[in-house]
């Protein structure tokens, strides 16, 4: 199965802690929609562009995406 990294790109000055808090609307969502979500977390580009992920199965992606709008994915190379 393919697998897909959604992300959420949070900027300025208190963008670490948007993308963090962010990060728990989207364990939130996941726990009560019952969808698997194969990791998530917080990634800091520079001091003033941080960003909020989730690695789905792509075929989750149309549900998770219409609900949550991501700002961009990508997918995720494996092996």
């Amino acid at each position: 199965m393919e697998k897909i990294k959604l992300i959420w790109d949070f900027r300025g000055p208190v963008g670490a802690q948007t993308a963090a808090h962010f990060k728990i609307h989207v364990l939130e969502f996941f726990a009560t929609e019952k969808l698997l979500l194969l990791d998530s977390g917080v990634e800091s580009v520079n001091e003033m562009h941080h960003l909020a992920y989730a690695v789905i199965d792509k075929q989750n992606l149309e549900v998770i995406k219409a609900a949550l709008k991501p700002n961009r994915g990508q997918l995720v190379k494996t092996g």
